[in-house]
């Protein structure tokens, strides 16, 4: 989890008002962070990775001061329209297809600061960019450069420039072979056939997203204009990084200008800083914290968290949640939110009526084991989220489209559906792992969704397990005496495997796993177009087993 090292003097300027550390230590807690250290003159604090906000003294002060009362609401940020251009170009489509970007003006920048803009877009890189693979993003001094500013793709060895912090100009192509950054992250866009840079109006290089920026367009103390681009493969991911970025500078006193970037099918201004509504049940707030908050106190509780809210209806309260508050995704973290604004400190805890003697359920015991077999086999766990979308979980699997349970409003096109297998996850495990050596072998015990046939708006949670094995030998017999010996070792007798069709595995090289009269499973080798979909160049054999059935059998 990000750590981030408060100094007392330049915390205490952020908030306004002179502060100890004593002070600090008492009540930054409070905010929803965790004191890590305490020294004579600073705090250092651990953030939990979903509030990126709080990943800089700006962003902290902001919250700290709707906290103590001092400052409440949304904050007010103003854009000025701005003259900069920038254009998207068709080339770029298939790679990083996304691009926003704003001006920063007016920044006022000592070693401190840059030192910690600098912490931030790395924070960012690995809170909301998943290690730059949803986004990335360059922070550009724009005095050197002239607009308006061009994304595309060039071919490997088109352009050359020199990269931060180095002296000699390469190509793209030797950026990836002999930067350090370069080496770090090539597997995101060696893969295509051009790589995507970032142009000013005289072809200088400002950055090869998502690799690295031009030394030309170095950032120092000296700098009072910004150039901030984010790029990525994820418009939500994109629209965050930028919203966080832009809100800290603008809290540390920088004025912020939009950008109009110019895509091939539409033009949009960027960034946009409107606030997102949702919805609170007042009612069931209370309920949930133990509360009694009239809509007037939950209103005030809140402000101090630095959200706007009004009353819509009996009981209901619509909230505006500023553009920086990423975390913020359903009705529950809005209760939250309520509570951190009414004061945990404030609450009585109280005993539960009735005490019970919990133990693990049969589900869980059997998974532990199932675990505890696959590792004695070689593999290694991994844990996938339960959401996914329906290109990885069925196109790029060979199957038709499903009926698996939707997610009626998705804040991303990356996570539309709840997984009705575990194999499509491991299969992308493996696609984000190209890089790593072979053989892999992975395996994940854990729950998907089904839709009850008998209830058709309820869903059925299913334990299963699933393994892939990737190296150049991987094949049917390997998997097959996996899976026996997995079996096995479950103390199961008496299954069946049977030669079957399925789209996702190779002819002929395909079976079912049956206990009794139930089909449990399937096993074999991945069908190569099921490979190239993943960009897999090893061949992968791979079994799934419905362990549903088995709890409390084995």
């Amino acid at each position: 989890m990000p750590v981030i090292t408060l100094n007392k003097e330049r915390f205490s300027r952020f908030v306004g008002k002179q502060l100890s550390v004593d002070e600090m230590e008492k009540w930054l807690p409070w905010i929803g962070v965790h004191i890590d250290e305490k020294g004579p003159d600073y705090v250092k604090i651990e953030v939990n990775p979903n509030r990126v906000d709080l990943c800089s003294h700006a962003g902290v002060a902001r919250a700290f001061k709707g906290l103590m009362g001092w400052e409440t609401g949304i904050p007010e940020y103003k854009i000025k329209h701005g003259k900069t251009v920038l254009r998207i170009d068709k080339s770029v489509s298939n790679i990083r297809p996304y691009m926003l970007a704003a001006v920063v003006r007016n920044v006022k920048l000592d070693e401190d600061a840059v030192a910690e803009l600098m912490e931030i877009q790395e924070d960012l890189h690995w809170g909301i960019g998943r290690d730059r693979k949803k986004a990335s993003i360059g922070v550009h001094n724009l005095a050197t450069v002239n607009a308006p500013f061009t994304f595309k793709a060039v071919a490997p060895n088109a352009v050359r420039f020199v990269p931060l912090d180095k002296s000699e100009e390469m190509t793209p192509q030797e950026v990836l072979e002999k930067h350090e950054k370069g080496v770090a992250y090539k597997h995101l866009v060696d893969w295509a056939p051009k790589y995507p840079l970032l142009v000013d109006r005289d072809e200088k290089v400002l950055s090869m997203p998502p690799i690295i920026n031009g030394e030309l367009t170095r950032v120092d103390r000296n700098t009072r204009s910004l150039f901030l681009d984010v790029t990525g493969t994820d418009y939500n991911a994109v629209k965050q990084s930028l919203n966080t970025l832009v809100t800290t500078l603008a809290d540390m006193g920088a004025k912020i200008e939009s950008v109009t970037v110019r895509y091939p099918d539409h033009t949009e201004q960027s960034p946009n800083l409107s606030p997102q509504q949702m919805s609170l049940h007042l009612d069931h707030a209370n309920a949930m914290l133990g509360l009694h908050l009239s809509e007037n106190e939950a209103v005030k509780c809140l402000k101090k968290c630095r959200l706007d809210a009004k009353k819509s209806g009996k009981n209901m309260l619509d909230v505006m949640i500023p553009a920086y508050r990423i975390d913020v995704l359903h009705e529950v973290d809005l209760v939250e939110e309520l509570a951190i604004g009414y004061g945990y400190y404030r609450m009585k805890p109280t005993l539960p009526v009735t005490i019970t003697v919990g133990e693990e359920h049969k589900a869980g015991k059997l998974a532990r084991y199932v675990e505890q077999i696959l590792i004695g086999l070689g593999f290694t766990e991994v844990m996938n989220f339960t959401l996914t979308n329906e290109d990885t979980h069925y196109v790029k699997m060979q199957k038709k489209p499903g009926s698996p349970a939707r997610l009626a409003n998705p804040v991303s096109s990356e996570y539309t559906i709840l997984r009705a297998a575990l194999l499509p996850g491991l299969m992308q495990n493996l696609m984000d792992n190209r890089h790593e050596s072979f053989p892999q072998k992975l395996f994940e015990v854990s729950d998907v969704i089904l839709i009850n046939p008998n209830m058709k708006s309820c869903c059925e949670r299913r334990l299963h397990v699933a393994g892939v094995v990737s190296y150049p030998n991987a094949n049917f017999t390997e998997i097959k005496s996996i899976v026996e010996a997995l079996l096995t070792n479950m103390g199961l007798k008496k299954w069946r495997i049977k030669a079957i069709k399925d789209s996702s595995y190779l002819e002929g090289r395909v079976a079912s796993v049956s206990l009794g009269k139930e089909q449990i499973g399937i096993l074999g080798e991945i069908h190569p177009q099921v490979l190239n979909n993943f960009t897999l160049e090893n061949p992968v054999a791979a079994f799934e087993v419905d362990l549903e059935g088995l709890v409390g059998k084995s």
